[in-house]
């Protein structure tokens, strides 16, 4: 199984992620948003497996700082522009374990799927 774990480097919930995944070991591959981009098709990909919802963060700065006629009236298509645009619109980590997908981070989650 190839994972990849998708998400910025800087992230305090990304280290925590990825230091929970070398703490025991788990190979993965690190896509990073401000380096790499995201292409439409991986988003639309994701936002069939989880919804918009899920993985458009709205809790971050990023969004928050949006002007409110931006937030108004968002749907699929509103949202997956949104983040590509703004990479960092996109909640942190999103975890491919290859047929499923982990958005957050939350140990016992990670401990459940790959332990």
């Amino acid at each position: 199984m190839t994972i990849t774990i998708y998400g910025i480097k800087a992230c305090d919930t990304m280290k925590k992620a990825r230091a929970w995944l070398d703490g025991r070991s788990v190979a993965y591959a690190f896509h990073d948003y401000k380096a790499l981009g995201i292409d439409r098709p991986r988003l639309e990909q994701w936002i069939g497996q989880v919804g918009w919802e899920v993985l458009l963060n709205r809790a971050g700065t990023t969004f928050r700082a949006l002007p409110d006629a931006a937030k108004l009236g968002l749907d699929a298509e509103k949202a997956i522009g949104l983040m590509l645009a703004q990479p960092s619109m996109i909640k942190r980590p999103v975890l491919d374990l290859g047929e499923r997908l982990l958005v957050g981070f939350k140990p016992e989650i990670y401990e459940g799927a790959l332990g």
